[in-house]
């Protein structure tokens, strides 16, 4: 099988040809760099439409008609037993200061929470509510809470953190006693530290190989 020698003819068109495809992959890259990137913005507001759908945007959020619940008669004939549960995942160590406490409905009640971050690094964590009975979600109004927003906790730092509720009188009866669970989860995971004494040890062993005493 022969070939026909390259003609300088040819340059000019297979030079046109290499830039129209190079032109068309930046094209595309551009395309899905700016989709990537719009992708990234979007998951916010997915995120929050997900969590309105499913009701758990009212876990970590204030509640709405926390401040009309604030203003509600407090029911002085009955009384909710509240327990308090706390746990961590990653370096946190955290607990309720109270374990449980019996309010009326409708009284505005205040408990605190500790956490102390037990690295010697920043620590970024959120904290995400659950409770049971499942039916006192709906009932269990938070006016502050440390879970409406992310924490950032210096290296060593132990911090007290408020939770301001009340529990709405339209309770069911038949509930008597709920309780509050706060899980602890690390945002921000540690970069994998370069092990700088392995890799000098490499170099000065290098050198030795290559100059030998």
């Amino acid at each position: 099988m022969s070939t026909q020698p390259r003609t300088e003819a040819d340059s000019p068109a297979e030079s046109r040809a290499d830039r129209s495809f190079n032109r068309s992959m930046l094209v595309k890259l551009v395309v899905v760099a700016c989709l990537m990137f719009g992708f990234g913005f979007a998951l916010v507001p997915m995120y929050r439409a997900i969590c309105q759908i499913t009701g758990i945007n009212n876990l970590v959020q204030r509640d709405a008609t926390a401040r009309e619940a604030k203003n509600t008669q407090v029911d002085m004939s009955r009384t909710v037993s509240i327990e308090f549960d706390a746990n961590a995942r990653g370096p946190l160590g955290f607990k309720p200061e109270q374990h449980s406490l019996d309010v009326h409905p409708g009284e505005v009640t205040t408990v605190m929470y500790e956490v102390s971050n037990e690295q010697a690094r920043i620590v970024k964590a959120q904290a995400i509510p659950s409770y049971a009975p499942k039916v006192a979600t709906e009932y269990f109004r938070k006016i502050e809470c440390f879970c409406f927003t992310q924490q950032t906790l210096q290296a060593n730092e132990t911090k007290r953190m408020p939770v301001v509720f009340v529990v709405d009188p339209k309770l069911p009866k038949d509930v008597k006693t709920i309780t509050l669970s706060y899980t602890f989860f690390e945002l921000n995971t540690p970069a994998p530290a370069t092990d700088a004494a392995t890799q000098q040890t490499g170099a000065t062993a290098a050198g030795a190989v290559r100059n030998p005493a």
